[in-house]
């Protein structure tokens, strides 16, 4: 008797030769590198987005990230076929879809499955049979399996029959000009053997190296596991500095010796705060959820409590340069911020510990403005509305008769910090800018 041809075949067959058609939901920091990779690695790709911005600027050849340059879109475009759209009837086309869209936290950091859940919702009513879905975006272990799965089946079809479902982590790292999307190893998780293999089938096709797991929750874990260990490192040198700073001790110092020693220390280094999409949110995802099974995240907790604290510490510091230096209070002062972004050489403005850092400033009648050459204004951000549209000033119009104080929040190799000490003006350093490139430190006081 003739075995039956398993059904994941035909999709698997289209994966294989490049015939599938790709849609990718979310056309952010993971979204867009994704779809033009795969566009140049041969698929058709439809980058989808709820925002007709990012298509209408797409479709004019303009990329709005980094990571993606004008070459890079210009040869996706002309290497195949790629289509950029906010009209989602276009998923009906779709053979595998990929959902990259933001997992941030509610006011209580809690998660917030709001972008996932509608995304799901609106992939149900467009998609048609033998798809694959995979879903990118960072969260807790279980989302794919109890919120993607049954929102997708809701309209009659059945997992690992009309569909499969896989998680597959981001590891995008804006700035990294080692590794893009294609180099960095992919994590594919499945619960059932044809989704992993249609999801490592599809990855392989686009990146150099599919690393799959048992399970997507074993994925989930692996990508929360990823941020919490950064975020408790972070924390742990952010302490350290606060300790050290009482004791006289530079931190910095400290990490740069205990580097050199080859095994068993691995450098860490202190800043103003946490930033980015994935550091100062993704623990919290696990926290919440670890609470379902009755158990506490004590350290992921302290962590998190450690490296919110850090803009006050900073705020701390830069009131006592103000009254040593300067003989006046935070009220009145003027204070120039360099870095707004959250990391630096990029213009990702997302959770920028920057932000909150001005925010506090302000708040505290300071006059502040910032300066930045990767930020020339400051987009829309969920927290606060009422910093949108401020500008960033031009370094020449910086000088002792603008500004009290320079407070480093990002050290962006663009900006001529030697130009800045040179002003005498006093300066706080979050980010060990000026003496990591050998400047006068005299008016400088790390933070």
């Amino acid at each position: 008797m003739k075995s039956e041809t398993p059904k994941h075949s035909g999709l698997l067959d289209k994966i294989v030769d490049k015939s599938a058609r790709v849609g990718v939901i979310g056309l952010g920091y993971v979204g867009l590198p994704l779809a033009a990779t795969a566009a140049l690695r041969g698929f058709t790709v439809t980058g989808f987005d709820i925002d007709d911005s990012k298509p209408d600027k797409l479709n004019a050849g303009e990329s709005y990230i980094a990571a993606v340059s004008h070459d890079m879109l210009k040869r996706a475009s002309d290497h195949g076929c790629v289509t950029w759209t906010a009209d989602f009837s276009g998923l009906s086309d779709c053979d595998v879809i990929v959902i990259c869209v933001p997992t941030p936290l509610t006011k209580h950091r809690e998660p917030d499955l709001t972008y996932v859940e509608q995304t799901a919702q609106t992939i149900a009513e467009h998609m048609r049979d033998s798809v694959l879905v995979v879903l990118e975006s960072t969260t807790f272990p279980g989302t794919t399996e109890e919120v993607l799965t049954p929102i997708l089946a809701s309209h009659g079809r059945k997992p690992d029959s009309d569909f499969w479902v896989a998680f597959s982590p981001e590891r995008e790292d804006p700035g990294n000009e080692t590794y893009r999307t294609h180099s960095i190893p992919k994590i594919v998780g499945a619960d059932s053997e044809e989704s992993r293999t249609l999801a490592a089938a599809f990855y392989g096709n686009v990146v150099d190296k599919v690393v799959p797991v048992s399970s997507a929750k074993t994925a989930e874990a692996v990508k929360i596991t990823e941020n919490i260990f950064r975020a408790v490192n972070i924390a742990l040198v952010n302490e350290l500095k606060v300790i050290y700073d009482a004791m006289g001790i530079d931190v910095w110092d400290v990490i740069e010796g205990a580097a050199t020693k080859p095994f068993g220390f691995m450098p860490f280094y202190p800043g103003p705060g946490l930033g980015g999409h994935c550091i100062p949110i993704d623990p919290f995802y696990l926290t919440w959820k670890a609470r379902e099974f009755g158990h506490a995240t004590r350290f992921i907790e302290l962590a998190g409590e450690i490296n919110v604290t850090m803009p006050n510490f900073v705020i701390s510091k830069l009131r006592e340069v103000l009254d040593l230096h300067c003989g006046k209070g935070l009220s009145t002062s003027r204070i120039l911020l360099v870095g707004i972004s959250y990391k630096k050489n990029v213009p990702d403005m997302r959770e920028s510990p920057s932000v909150t850092l001005m925010d506090i400033l302000q708040k505290s009648g300071a006059q502040v403005d910032f300066l930045d050459p990767h930020v020339a204004r400051i987009p829309r951000m969920r927290e606060f509305p009422h910093l949108l549209d401020r500008t960033s000033v031009r370094m020449e119009e910086v000088s002792p008769d603008t500004y009290d104080a320079i407070l480093i929040s990002t050290d962006h190799d663009a900006i001529d910090f030697g130009q800045l000490v040179a002003l005498d003006i006093p300066i706080v350093d979050t980010r060990n800018a000026i003496a990591s490139r050998g400047l006068a430190t005299k008016r400088v006081t790390k933070a």
